[in-house]
């Protein structure tokens, strides 16, 4: 079941997302897509930990899993926790990494984006995931062969025109920005993979 690649996968991607959340993402107030999304607005609006919220939005579709792949659903655990505590972890860092790196607005959400969606690729290119969404396209791209990275983009913008209504200015068009760039790095990881289902 877990091998020393899936959790390789796990701590790298872990650590891309946690630092594409915390050091490019939250700081500009915008969103991600799925669950990650989800969290990012209840933060927002409530002031609650990010990672704590992923672990809790996750048990639904966890349950629902437990039923049709639980293999998948052991390993998706396993992500979900390490990269929800690397999240938390990492989350009193952002401060000094915005005070000693100065990008523009637009460089930051595309770098964010790249981050999180290499993290979640490295991860579902070894059929790990961390849960949630993710958990849904890696199910989905199983069964109606669309690569994994399509699905999570098309979620991912479901996710943050849920989340419109929260975001001042251009902050949606930096969300968009950030999705989108996640979803090609995810599409990219996850080539290959999808070239040999």
């Amino acid at each position: 079941m877990f091998s020393l690649k899936k959790i390789g996968a796990i701590v790298i991607g872990s650590i891309l997302i946690a630092i594409g959340i915390n050091f490019f993402v939250v700081p500009l107030g915008i969103l991600d897509g799925g669950i990650i999304g989800v969290a990012l607005i209840i933060n927002y609006v409530f002031d609650i930990k990010i990672g704590l919220i992923m672990l809790l939005c996750s048990i639904p579709i966890f349950v629902l899993a437990w039923f049709y792949n639980r293999e998948l659903l052991y390993i998706s655990v396993s992500g979900l926790l390490l990269s929800s505590y690397v999240i938390d972890f990492m989350e009193p860092y952002q401060y000094y990494f915005s005070y000693y790196i100065e990008w523009t607005p637009f460089t930051r959400a595309v770098v964010g984006g790249l981050a999180i969606g290499t993290g979640i690729g490295v991860m579902l290119r070894q059929h790990v995931s961390t849960g949630g969404m993710d958990l849904i396209a890696e199910y989905l791209s199983e069964h109606i062969k669309i690569n994994v990275g399509i699905i999570v983009l098309v979620i991912d913008l479901l996710i943050i025109s849920i989340g419109e209504w929260i975001l001042p200015g251009d902050s949606f068009f930096l969300s968009l920005m950030t999705i989108t760039a996640g979803g090609l790095a995810t599409s990219l990881c996850t080539l290959r993979r999808s070239e040999n289902s």
